[in-house]
């Protein structure tokens, strides 16, 4: 797990910029225990923004959040129950833009020893607990047509599920870094 730390570690900035075209997000992605698992939720079909997807927790910006990260780390707690202190927050990817709702979601990272213990609130239909190398190395091409509104769109799969569009771009950044440290 050191290995995966030190190619996700770095710089935060977790500050709020003023983005006139898109609304503000963050999520939080939890890579947990020895063999390392990544947390990600299953939304209700009845959402009104991202029904029925595979997505990290987190969500949307509030104007009393001091910054992006205390959203993350906010909705994480509402979503999930999980209480991630600010100092266990490792790096971040690069913002991401959905497509269909026009979100700019900026994703935090947090490595924990252990799956935290989880009391998924009603924005969750499922919680879902994925090998991430496992997870990493189905990484292919997004066929769907109705996907296809940018290049490089990506799918991932586990079980029965796909996992596509911000979140999948999201996870082909964690797949670049760890490839180029020889991870996967």
């Amino acid at each position: 797990m050191k290995n995966i730390r030190d190619a996700l570690s770095g710089p935060i900035d977790a500050r709020v910029y003023d983005e006139k075209k898109t609304r503000l997000a963050a999520v939080l992605i939890i890579i947990c225990d020895r063999e390392p698992h990544l947390i990600m939720t299953e939304r209700p079909k009845t959402m009104q923004h991202h029904a029925g997807e595979i997505s990290f927790p987190g969500g949307i910006w509030k104007k009393d959040d001091a910054d992006l990260m205390v959203t993350a780390l906010r909705e994480t707690r509402e979503e999930l129950g999980v209480k991630i202190p600010k100092e266990q927050v490792i790096g971040q990817l690069k913002s991401v833009t959905t497509l269909n709702s026009g979100f700019t979601i900026t994703p935090f990272i947090t490595i924990q020893e252990k799956t935290p213990l989880m009391r998924p609130n009603s924005e969750i239909e499922s919680v879902l607990k994925i090998p991430m190398i496992q997870l990493l190395k189905t990484m292919d091409d997004d066929r769907d047509p109705h996907h296809r509104s940018i290049e490089e769109m990506h799918t991932f799969k586990f079980e029965s599920h796909l996992i596509w569009g911000a979140s999948a771009r999201m996870l082909r950044q964690i797949f670049r870094a760890l490839s180029a440290k020889s991870l996967l």
